[in-house]
C-alpha cells in the first residue's frame, strides 16, 4: 500500500534523489570528499553512482571502491582519463552517456576540472529534469591570473557555467576567484565547506623518536615542497641547525624532489615514504608544514587540526577559513625565509605552549567543520537549484542563459 500524503500542515518528505558523482583520480582530498558525500548520501536513502578514472590511484583506490561498490545503487564506472584534454576525452564522454541513459541520475554532480567539464558537457537522460552541480575543488582556479593558461580555463568556465545548475564551492576563497574570473551569474552559487568526523578528533599519540617535521600530500610543484627544503637548507647552512623532514606522499615530481633534496645536501635528513593513513605520519612528526602555492579547503589540515597537531602552514587559498581566528600565523606562500622563521619558532616554542595553540585550533576546527553538515550542505543545494531553476524559467530566463564575464 503507498504512503498516506502528507496532512496539511506537514512538511512533504524529503526527495530521494539519484546522484551521479563524476570525477577524474581517485586521489586526494576530492577523492576523500566524494567518498565521504556518497556514503552519507547512501545512508540517507538516495541512490549514488560513481563515474571516474580506471588508470589513477592503484591498489588503495580500487580497495576502497570495491568496498563501497555494492552500496552504490547507480554502479561504480572506471574508464581511463587524462588530466589535460585528451583524445580518450571522447571515448570517456561517450561512456558517460550511455551511464547516464541507463541509471537516469537526477543529479549529475561534477568534482574538479574534468568531473565538472565531463558532467555539464553530457547530454541528460531524455526528457529528464535532471540537476547538474560543480564542486571545483581549487582545479581550473587555480591558475595563476594572467596566464595563458588561466585565460583559456577561465573561458571555459564561463561557458558551462551555462550548463550549471548550482556550484557548491568548498570555500569562499575558491567562490571568490570564480567571481574574480568568470563574473557574474544568474545560477545558484553555496558555500558547502569540507567537513570531517567526530572521531578524527582523538588525540594522536607521538613516536618515541619523531622527525622534527612532517609534509603530507602529493609531490607537485603546486604544493610549494621545494619552499620547504630551501628553508631546511638555509636553516642547516646558515645557523648550522640540523632538522629531519619526513616526506609521505607520491605524485609527478617524486623523482624532482628526491634530485632537489640531494643537491641542497639534505638527503640524510629528509625521508620519503609512500602514502599511508595520515594519523600514522601525523605522529611521527613533531610539527607538520603545508606549504602549499594554491589550495581549496584541503583536508590534510583539518585532519591535522583536528588532531591538535601542530601546524605550520601558508596562507595559500582557503587555509585561513580553516585557521579561522589564528589565520595570522599563516606564513606568506613562495617565501623561503618567513617559512624558515616560522619552523624554528613553533619547533622552539615552549611545548606547553604550542600543545595549547594546537588544542585551541582543534577546537575551532569542531564547531565548523562537521561532515554531517557538508553532507546535508550539498542535498540542500541540490534542492535548492531545482527551485531555482524553475523560478529562473518561469520568469522567462532561457536555460541556456550565460555569466556574465567581466
Amino acid at each position: 500500500m503507498p504512503p498516506a500524503p502528507p496532512s496539511a500542515g506537514e512538511p512533504a518528505p524529503a526527495r530521494r534523489e539519484r546522484i551521479l558523482h563524476v570525477f577524474r583520480a581517485p586521489v586526494g582530498g576530492l577523492f576523500r570528499h566524494v567518498l565521504d558525500v556518497a556514503r552519507l548520501q547512501v545512508e540517507a536513502g538516495h541512490a549514488v553512482g560513481i563515474f571516474c578514472d580506471s588508470s589513477t590511484g592503484g591498489v588503495r583506490a580500487e580497495a576502497v571502491l570495491g568496498a563501497l561498490a555494492p552500496r552504490l545503487a547507480l554502479g561504480l564506472h572506471r574508464v581511463p582519463m587524462r588530466r589535460n584534454p585528451h583524445p580518450l576525452d571522447v571515448a570517456a564522454l561517450a561512456r558517460l552517456r550511455r551511464t547516464i541513459d541507463r541509471t537516469a541520475p537526477t543529479v549529475l554532480h561534477g568534482h574538479g576540472s574534468k568531473g565538472g567539464l565531463f558532467a555539464r558537457l553530457v547530454p541528460g537522460p531524455a526528457g529528464a529534469d535532471t540537476i547538474r552541480a560543480y564542486t571545483p575543488h581549487g582545479g581550473s582556479f587555480n591558475y595563476r591570473p594572467g596566464t595563458a593558461l588561466h585565460r583559456l580555463y577561465m573561458t571555459a568556465e564561463a561557458l558551462l557555467t551555462r550548463r550549471t545548475d548550482v556550484f557548491l564551492f568548498e570555500s569562499a576563497y575558491i567562490a571568490g576567484r570564480y567571481r574574480d574570473s568568470v563574473g557574474d551569474t544568474d545560477r545558484l552559487i553555496r558555500i558547502v565547506q569540507n567537513g570531517i568526523d567526530a572521531a578524527e578528533f582523538a588525540p594522536i599519540t607521538p613516536a618515541a623518536e619523531p622527525y622534527d617535521l612532517v609534509y603530507i600530500g602529493e609531490l607537485r610543484e603546486a604544493k610549494g615542497i621545494t619552499v620547504l627544503f630551501d628553508a631546511i637548507a638555509r636553516i642547516r647552512h646558515g645557523l648550522g641547525r640540523r632538522l629531519s623532514l619526513l616526506v609521505v606522499g607520491s605524485g609527478p615530481d617524486e623523482a624532482v624532489l628526491r634530485a632537489r633534496a640531494q643537491s641542497l645536501g639534505l638527503a640524510d635528513v629528509i625521508r620519503f615514504e609512500p602514502p599511508q593513513p595520515i594519523r600514522d605520519a601525523l605522529c611521527r612528526g613533531t610539527v607538520m608544514v603545508v606549504p602549499s602555492f594554491a589550495e581549496s579547503l584541503p583536508y590534510v589540515v583539518l585532519e591535522a587540526a583536528a588532531a591538535a597537531q601542530p601546524l605550520v602552514a601558508t596562507r595559500a587559498g582557503g587555509i585561513p577559513e580553516i585557521f579561522g581566528p589564528a589565520a595570522g600565523v599563516l606564513v606568506p606562500p613562495r617565501d623561503v625565509e618567513s617559512l624558515a622563521q616560522a619552523v624554528l619558532r613553533k619547533l622552539d616554542q615552549d611545548p606547553e605552549e604550542r600543545r595549547n595553540e594546537a588544542a585551541g585550533l582543534s577546537a575551532f576546527i569542531r564547531t565548523r567543520f562537521s561532515m554531517q553538515r557538508m553532507a546535508e550542505g550539498v542535498i540542500a543545494g541540490y534542492r535548492a537549484a531545482r527551485e531555482s531553476r524553475g523560478a529562473r524559467l518561469g520568469r522567462g530566463t532561457l536555460s541556456g542563459s550565460s555569466a556574465r564575464p567581466r
